[in-house]
């Protein structure tokens, strides 16, 4: 057993991890990633990249059936699904390595194993040294004079309802498919369910959704969860709301599985091929050690002040495993604050309000600060204006106009409260809704900004515009 000293160790080489370790490097300190698994993480290999590698190639199969629309005539249109697997691996694969090349760049030295938190022993006067066993069978001893804690979550099941990887599935397993199955149930109506739910039924695949709440994405402004409703309704997928799965009454037969669900007080039974389970994402807080440190976790979540520190000041944690939003730009941003803040930067704390959130579904919908609803909730006066994408010409020469964009404005100083859109390319168009929710723009501000035509991002001046019920296009 070996011994080495760092003045950062990062435990979990994910998004936030890895991000977290190049900052470091780039302030002079001498860092070490610990990952049992693959740098890049979950949203790399089990996440962001390779579903939106396959949401990609939905979206280019719904694209060429609709190619005598546009004039172009096809025919023998077929999916070849494990042709679309190996680009998504093709991909994750290629920014795998760019990754890798980017801990050599920096000189970080990446351990490959199970790393656990100690605490106060011979090897550290202080909790926070590792303990790493290498995949090889030998260990080593870090010791940091930080520690940052990025070990990132894992899909939550459902109590009584066992993930078999064959007839329940979660996101995990999904992107392990060999095939396509003829007809899915989803559980879950949020980000994540919504998204395989749009990619599945552009692949051809019966779908069915069941959400405990009332509405679909139930986090997002209310209008956009209506619209994406009667959206994904329109495309033949069956949407159950103020449903609960009962997971005692899971059967399976053949190749088909039966479960009933409990609607509003009523009992209706649903079958499928798979059950795909998305009820969001549990922290990996077991098993790493925290027990050995002063570490709070609570709600299983590691507890942190504003600059990620936990109960024991040379610790730190970020990401998934601290709670709020599960984001790999948002644990990107707190690892490089975290690192900053060790090296006595004085960086600004995250205001989370200027966090753009995005649902890579078709159409897709984006969102940054509040929602109508929590605007009020908050004794906001609020004034909106909404402006749909069927008035902008880019969006009809795309052939995709479905959705529109909206502004939540504070009535009393005009400053904007949050930009909600659900539409084509809308994750690309938020970059100037959280631009202008950071820069505290009014609708006038905006309007005053020239967008070039025609274009989609159009549609965000005449919205600013409709505030003031002086859109020109409407």
């Amino acid at each position: 057993m070996s011994t080495n000293e760092y003045d950062l160790v990062v435990l979990g080489g994910g998004t936030g991890g890895y991000v977290a370790a190049i900052r470091a490097s780039q302030l002079g300190m001498k860092v070490a990633v610990v990952e049992k698994d693959k740098l890049g993480g979950t949203c790399l290999h089990r996440g962001c990249i390779p579903s939106k590698a396959l949401l990609r190639s939905a979206e280019v199969y719904h694209t060429v059936t609709q190619g005598p629309e546009f004039g172009v005539e096809v025919s023998n249109i077929s999916i070849n699904f494990l042709k679309m697997m190996e680009r998504k691996q093709k991909i994750v694969d290629q920014l795998h390595q760019g990754v890798q090349y980017l801990m050599k760049k920096g000189n970080i030295t990446v351990f490959q194993g199970d790393g656990r938190v100690l605490g106060s022993s011979i090897f550290s006067p202080q909790a926070g040294a590792v303990s790493v066993m290498r995949m090889d069978g030998d260990s080593e001893i870090l010791v940091p004079k930080n520690l940052l804690i990025a070990t990132g979550s894992r899909p939550r099941k459902l109590t009584g309802l066992e993930v078999d990887g064959i007839s329940v599935i979660t996101s995990d397993e999904a992107l392990q498919l060999e095939s396509l199955p003829k007809s899915i149930l989803v559980v879950g109506g949020g980000v994540i369910g919504i998204e395989w739910a749009s990619l599945l039924n552009d692949l051809g695949v019966d779908v069915q959704i069941v959400e405990f709440a009332d509405r679909i994405l139930p986090l997002e402004d209310a209008e956009i969860s209506k619209e994406m409703t009667q959206l994904l309704k329109k495309r033949k997928i069956q949407i159950h709301t103020g449903a609960k799965v009962l997971p005692e009454t899971f059967s399976k037969e053949s190749e088909t599985v039966t479960i009933q669900v409990d609607k509003n007080g009523g009992l209706i039974t649903l079958q499928a091929e798979k059950i795909l389970v998305a009820v969001g994402r549990s922290a990996n807080v077991e098993n790493i050690g925290l027990e050995n440190t002063e570490v709070r976790v609570e709600k299983n979540v590691i507890q942190v002040n504003e600059h990620f520190q936990t109960e024991e000041s040379h610790i730190y944690a970020i990401g998934d495993v601290i709670g709020g939003l599960q984001l790999a730009h948002v644990a990107s941003h707190e690892g490089i604050l975290a690192v900053e803040h060790m090296a006595g930067l004085a960086p600004h704390p995250i205001d989370y309000t200027m966090v753009p959130k995005v649902t890579y579904s078709r159409p897709e919908i984006a969102s940054v600060g509040w929602t109508e609803e929590e605007a009020k909730h908050k004794g906001f006066s609020i004034k909106t204006g909404l402006f749909p994408f069927k008035a902008i010409g880019k969006a009809l020469i795309f052939g995709e106009h479905d959705g529109f964009v909206k502004l939540v404005v504070d009535e009393k100083t005009d400053n904007l409260l949050g930009v909600h859109m659900i539409g084509p390319h809308v994750s690309d168009l938020i970059a100037e809704g959280a631009l202008a929710k950071v820069l505290d723009a009014t609708p006038w501000e905006i309007a005053q900004t020239i967008h070039p035509h025609p274009s989609l991002a159009e549609i965000i001046g005449e919205a600013a515009l409709a505030v003031e019920r002086i859109a020109i296009h409407s």
